[in-house]
C-alpha cells in the first residue's frame, strides 16, 4: 500500500462553498468516496467532486457505519475525503472516527477549515480579541445530549473580559444566559447569534444577555446558531481601541 495514501478529514467551512480551503477543494475534487455531513454542507460544494466519485451522506449512519465505508474504500485503494463542517477541531467529532481508523492501522490526516466562529464575527463585522476591550476568545458549549466532562460547569470558564462562543447551545439558551448571570455578567452584556453564518439564509441577531432565549425562541432559532457573548460586541466599547502594532512609535 501507498505509504502516502492516507484518508482526508477535510474542512468545508462554515457553509459558502466558497470558504473551504484550496488544499481541501482540491482533495474533493480528487476523491473517488467522500463522505460528508449532508444536513450541514451546502451541496454546491459536492459539485466540485468527479461525476464518477461516491457521495455518501452521513446523517442516517453510525459511527461504525461511517467508519467501515472509509475503511472499505481505503482498502480499495480509494482516495477517500470525510467532509466535515466548519472546522475539524471544534466540535467535529472526528478524534471517534479516527481513533478507530488508528486501531484499523488506517493512516488519516486533518485539513483545517473555516469555522462558523470566524464567519459568525466576519458577518458581525467584529475583531473578537479587539485591543483593551477583550484579548481572550472561551469556546465551549452547554451540556446537551453529549456530556460535558464530569464536574465541569460553564461558569468556571466563563471570563468577564473575555469574548465568549458557545456552539451548539441555541436550544439551551436560557441554561446559557443563568450561568452568565451566577458568574456576575451584567444582564445587559452584549450578546450575539448568528444562524447558518455564511449561508444565504444567514440570520444575525444583536441583543442583551438577559433578553437572548426569548430572542432566539421568536425567531424559532434552536439549532445550527452560534451564540457570542462579551463586552467586544459592542460598538461604542471597540471605538477608538488600536493595538500597538500600527504605532508610529
Amino acid at each position: 500500500m501507498n505509504p502516502h495514501h492516507k484518508i482526508h478529514f477535510v474542512g468545508a467551512g462554515p457553509g459558502d462553498p466558497e470558504l473551504i480551503t484550496v488544499r481541501g477543494k482540491r482533495l474533493l475534487e480528487e476523491a473517488d468516496l467522500v463522505l460528508y455531513a449532508d444536513t450541514l454542507i451546502d451541496p454546491e460544494l459536492l459539485r466540485c467532486a468527479k461525476p464518477w466519485a461516491s457521495l455518501v451522506g452521513s446523517s442516517g449512519l453510525t459511527l461504525e457505519e461511517i467508519v467501515s465505508l472509509m475503511a472499505e474504500g481505503w482498502k480499495g485503494g480509494k482516495k477517500v475525503v470525510r467532509l466535515v463542517s466548519g472546522d475539524p477541531a471544534l466540535y467535529s467529532a472526528v478524534n471517534e472516527q479516527a481513533e478507530r481508523l488508528s486501531q484499523l492501522g488506517i493512516p488519516w490526516e486533518i485539513v483545517p477549515g473555516v469555522s462558523s466562529l470566524s464567519a459568525a464575527a466576519a458577518s458581525l463585522g467584529v475583531e473578537l480579541t479587539c485591543p483593551e476591550v477583550s484579548q481572550a476568545v472561551v469556546a465551549a458549549r452547554a451540556g446537551g445530549r453529549t456530556p460535558l466532562p464530569s464536574g465541569f460547569r460553564l461558569r468556571d470558564v466563563i471570563h468577564p473580559r473575555a469574548t465568549h462562543a458557545l456552539f451548539l447551545s441555541a436550544d439551551l439558551a436560557e441554561d446559557l444566559v443563568r450561568e452568565f448571570l451566577q458568574r456576575g455578567f451584567d444582564p445587559s452584556c452584549p450578546a450575539a447569534c448568528v444562524y447558518r453564518a455564511s449561508w444565504n439564509e444567514e440570520r444575525k441577531m444583536l441583543t442583551e444577555l438577559s433578553r437572548l432565549p426569548q430572542l432566539l425562541k421568536e425567531e424559532s432559532v434552536t439549532r445550527q446558531a452560534l451564540i457570542l457573548v462579551g463586552d467586544v460586541l459592542s460598538e461604542e466599547r471597540r471605538k477608538g481601541r488600536r493595538s500597538v502594532l500600527y504605532s508610529d512609535d
